[in-house]
Parts: C-alpha cells; sequence; structure tokens
C-alpha cells in the first residue's frame, strides 16, 4: 500500500484545491478549480502506467472518499449545494473509473494513446455528468428547492455564439481547459512515468 501512497497524496491534495479553487472565478465562464482539477486524470494515468489498473483504482477510491468529505464541509458552511455535490462526486467516479478501463485497454500501443485518450474520455464524461446533474433543468427533481435558476438562464454561447443556458457555456469552457490540459499533461507523464519506472526497477 505504501508504494501508492504518492498518487493518493497526489489525488487528495488535487481533489481539496480543486474544491477550493472552485469558490474563485476566473473570468466570465471559469474558476480558478479548473486548472487543478484536470491533473487528477494525470496521477491516475501515471499511477496505471507504473503500478496497474488495481492501483489506479484505489487512488480513485481515495480521491473519491475525500471528495465527499470536502462536500460535507462545503455543504456545512452553505458553500455547495446538493445537486452541486451530487454531480461533482458521481462526475469524479465514473470519469475516473472510465479513466482506469480505457488506459488499460490502450496501454500496449504508443507511449502517448493511453494518456491521451483515456483522458479525452474521462474529461468529456467528466464534464457532461457534472454540469447536467447540478444545473440542467432536466434534473430539478433532485433539489426541487435549490436556486439553479442563474445557471439555466439563456445567455449567448460563451459571450456571441446562439442563445443557451449559462451551464452550457461554463461546461465548454471548463471542457476546452480540460481538453488544452490533457495535452500539455502529456510531456508530464513522460517524465513521470519514467523516472518512477527507473525507482521501482
Amino acid at each position: 500500500m505504501t508504494r501508492y501512497l504518492p498518487g493518493i497524496l497526489a489525488m487528495s491534495a488535487l481533489v481539496v484545491a480543486s474544491n477550493i479553487l472552485v469558490q474563485f472565478l476566473f473570468g466570465n465562464w471559469l474558476t480558478w478549480g479548473a486548472f487543478t482539477y484536470p491533473f487528477a486524470f494525470l496521477v491516475n494515468d501515471v499511477m496505471n502506467r507504473v503500478h496497474g489498473p488495481d492501483a489506479a483504482k484505489r487512488v480513485v477510491l481515495a480521491g473519491f472518499g475525500v471528495g465527499v468529505v470536502c462536500s460535507l464541509v462545503a455543504a456545512g458552511l452553505n458553500l455547495t449545494t446538493l445537486r452541486i455535490a451530487l454531480g461533482s462526486g458521481l462526475a469524479f467516479v465514473v470519469a475516473q473509473m472510465t479513466d482506469v478501463v480505457v488506459f488499460d485497454r490502450l496501454r500496449a500501443g504508443q507511449w502517448w494513446r493511453a494518456p491521451l485518450v483515456s483522458t479525452l474520455i474521462g474529461a468529456t464524461l467528466d464534464t457532461a455528468i457534472f454540469f447536467s446533474v447540478a444545473f440542467a433543468a432536466v434534473f430539478v427533481f433532485l433539489e426541487p428547492g435549490g436556486d439553479t435558476g442563474w445557471a439555466t438562464e439563456l445567455v449567448p454561447m460563451l459571450g456571441s455564439g446562439p442563445e443557451a443556458p449559462l451551464w452550457v457555456s461554463l461546461a465548454l469552457a471548463d471542457l476546452g481547459v480540460k481538453l488544452a490540459l490533457a495535452l500539455l499533461a502529456l510531456p508530464l507523464f513522460r517524465i513521470i512515468v519514467k523516472r518512477l519506472i527507473a525507482g521501482v526497477a
């Protein structure tokens, strides 16, 4: 278990940091948490490459546990809603576990293929699940008294496109950051994996 500890600590730190930074806006469509959370996929993929899918799943479950604690604390301080907490937890566990499975199926290919494809799929799932569960009108039954009317207000998409609910612009901006960071994280993945494998050997 101790060999998984760095991955567990890294994942937990990213979850805590993202839960804190999501409270602070960056421009019109993002929060600072959008720039930290995507690195959870990097941690997941590094653990998968170095220690295998079972280790990656343990790291994901540890991160999920930390996320649940963060959501409970935020709810106690009235910093979040039930829908946001549900969306966050569901998105995290589904996206990260999907990342584990996709990565493992592609691990025999070129070094960049598994981390890139698994992260792109996981990040897309994460964004779709979180923003729809947290803000889409179709899920209002999850928290009938919740105040999400601001998120369903019709606005030009990303400030200049056709009109759509505000949460759609927020989701698109978030996904754009995730996909960009997935590309930027590839060299980091390569460097970290080489060093860890050398250390294990």
